[in-house]
């Protein structure tokens, strides 16, 4: 497909009559609130934004009916990041959600902060949210905070994605009970709940605040037939899947705003719709296997460099509308730029709550925007993904510039961005006065923001939590007869059981299940260190592969006096889900493992602590089960399946 090119950066803003200016509310008026928010929705997905085929009839008439931003930003190339700052008004790393949560990781929206909901809640509003959720790892959890303790009254969500795919899902949660399974697709049922609240759950006569976060058009992709059937000139099915989710999005979000307009709440109701980042994928799909997942990664930047994950503009740049009928004007199109955090402080001046002063807010007010009026920030765009490309870690927007950092923050790119939106002509070379004025700047700005956040959460997990492959194990001796695959270690009989010695290396022995897991089992088994060296560990193993890289660990590391689950080689292990145990290192573990690929997690339970992991999305079943530990010696029992 080609890339969409984008005539509107470079037209004339329209013109606005004095009638339309955009004004100011006082807390007596109490206009409503909706927040839409797609899921990996690139910047030219929607027809409005110059998609040639991609049918969005109801965003392209929001569109219209408001205003439509060419230079609206999420607030990090990845999703939980850009949703905490929606909520907080704060950059990523300054409230903490600096990475994507996967289940069981430490980082979480943090109860200290200040969200949009706990604020307006003391004047009357009433809260409530529908869909991802994705701001914390342990979700429906007492160890973390939850929707409702962020200030929302009603809730319907999902951690991450909807599971198994949007079809049907299975994981969503309502105000902390399971809901079990859903029949139809993701944006559809979460704008639904939206409306049945409008309609059954609201009081009629107090304002409202709502927060709608699809799934769409995020993997795993699973669209209605009935969209799909608009592209059926499309040979390649991953195509015909991907615009068909978008337009089912399109189509969640036209019966919401239906609702609107049957209760009569349109012309009191402030909306905004954007996307928390870019698309996935390479935009190419895998056309060498038509089926698959990877296949439906056909998301459009409209031509801007780089995707999500990126701090280059098609990974942050995203669609952006606000409709507020009698204080925008309809048809607008702006080119200030605006970003997610800017929601916060909007909702809050608009509704007339007060702005946090005890902490910095990045987010300003962005209702000059919608007449074209550049807006005053005391702190300059920032951004900065922790899987970002290593060349483009990081990035900074101050007016028509923009500087792009590497991981290391060494090496600087410099853009003036207005003109070369595509990022083509880095300019570091002939501005050097130029790019160190920008450098002191992001440099200032980056130490505030390490100052204020957890940094111990980010430095804990080095390299933002990628996963690293480990060496080759060689082959393995089994001494006991009992195990299919043994690499990297010597097995033999123990005490409980069996001894596992894996020498200088890491190592595993596997036994092969009779019936592979497609959906959930449960295993128990018990180990204990086998030597009184200072490297201590022991962990039950799975995978669908006997091959280290592949398989997923869940166990005691003894040594450092902690219970974890981990992905891949113990390269990784710092960034799984571990937590602080009370043990001696003679103890016996008695551990148990669920393996749930339903809700794509694993749960560790050993002694009185319980351990979340995320499984990741590509496992779809479980063919190998076995024991693993690193550099030590361990002994296990047999493991048993717990009916």
């Amino acid at each position: 497909m080609k890339p969409v090119l984008h005539a509107a950066l470079l037209a004339p803003l329209l013109l606005l009559s004095q009638a339309w200016f955009v004004v100011s509310c006082n807390a007596a008026d109490q206009p409503n609130f909706i927040v839409f928010l797609a899921d990996d929705l690139g910047w030219g997905d929607l027809g409005c934004y110059g998609h040639p085929i991609i049918q969005t009839p109801n965003l392209d008439r929001f569109a219209s009916e408001g205003v439509r931003f060419t230079q609206a930003y999420a607030a990090c190339g990845v999703c939980s990041p850009s949703r905490s700052s929606i909520l907080t008004g704060r950059t990523p790393y300054r409230n903490g959600v600096w990475r994507w949560l996967p289940v069981g990781n430490e980082a979480h929206l943090r109860e200290s902060e200040i969200t949009i909901p706990e604020t307006l809640r003391p004047l009357g509003y009433q809260t409530m949210h529908s869909g991802k959720w994705h701001l914390n790892g342990y979700f429906n959890s007492d160890e973390q905070p939850q929707p409702d303790d962020h200030g929302y009254d009603w809730w319907f969500a999902t951690q991450n994605n909807a599971s198994p795919s949007h079809k049907d899902p299975i994981n969503f949660v309502r105000n902390r009970k399971a809901v079990g399974p859903l029949e139809g697709f993701s944006a559809p049922l979460v704008a639904e709940e939206a409306s049945s609240w409008l309609k059954q759950q609201r009081d009629p006569n107090r304002p409202f605040f709502i927060t709608v976060w699809t799934h769409e058009p995020h993997l795993p992709i699973e669209s209605d037939p009935k969209f799909q059937q608009l592209y059926r000139e499309i040979d390649n099915p991953g195509v015909r899947q991907h615009h068909g989710n978008v337009t089912q999005l399109d189509h969640a979000f036209g019966n919401l705003m239906k609702t609107v307009d049957e209760l009569g709440l349109r012309d009191n109701t402030f909306v905004i719709f954007t996307s928390d980042n870019g698309p996935e994928g390479s935009g190419k799909g895998n056309l060498k296997n038509p089926q698959s997942q990877q296949n439906r990664t056909w998301g459009s930047t409209g031509g801007l460099r780089g995707r999500k994950r990126d701090s280059h503009e098609g990974g942050i740049r995203v669609p952006g509308i606000v409709r507020w009928p009698g204080k925008i004007r309809p048809g607008t199109v702006s080119d200030v730029p605006v970003i997610g955090s800017d929601i916060f402080t909007t909702v809050l001046e608009i509704a007339g709550a007060p702005v946090p002063s005890d902490r910095t807010i990045d987010g300003v007010n962005l209702l000059p925007a919608c007449e074209g009026k550049e807006l005053e920030r005391p702190v300059p765009l920032f951004w900065r993904t922790h899987i970002a490309p290593p060349a483009s870690h990081a990035a900074m927007r101050i007016g028509d510039w923009k500087i792009v950092a590497d991981q290391k923050l060494e090496r600087f790119q410099l853009y003036k961005i207005a003109k070369d939106w595509k990022e083509e002509h880095d300019l570091a070379d002939q501005m050097p006065e130029k790019l160190a004025e920008m450098k002191a700047k992001f440099m200032e700005v980056w130490e505030g923001v390490e100052y204020e956040g957890p940094k111990e959460w980010w430095i804990n997990q080095p390299d933002g939590g990628k996963r690293k492959k480990g060496p080759k194990l060689s082959e393995g001796t089994d001494k006991t007869g009992d195990f299919d695959v043994v690499k990297g270690a010597t097995v033999s009989r123990g005490e409980l059981g069996y001894l596992l010695d894996s020498g200088q290396s890491e190592g595993f022995a596997l036994q092969k299940l009779d019936a592979p897991v497609q959906e959930s089992a449960t295993f128990r088994i018990q180990y204990r260190s086998a030597t009184d060296s200072v490297t201590q560990n022991a962990c039950f193993c799975f995978g669908a592969e006997p091959v280290n890289d592949r398989l997923h660990k869940a166990g005691t590391l003894i040594g450092m006096g902690r219970h974890g689950a981990f992905d891949g080689s113990w390269a990784n292990v710092g960034i799984g889900a571990s937590k602080q145990g009370n043990f001696a290192s003679t103890d016996t573990f008695d551990a148990t493992v669920t393996i749930d690929l339903d809700h794509g997690k694993l749960i560790l339970k050993v002694n009185d602590t319980r351990i979340e992991h995320q499984l990741p999305s590509n496992l779809e079943s479980v063919d190998y089960v076995g024991i693993y530990a690193k550099n030590t010696k361990a002994e296990f029992s047999e493991i048993t399946r717990v009916k």
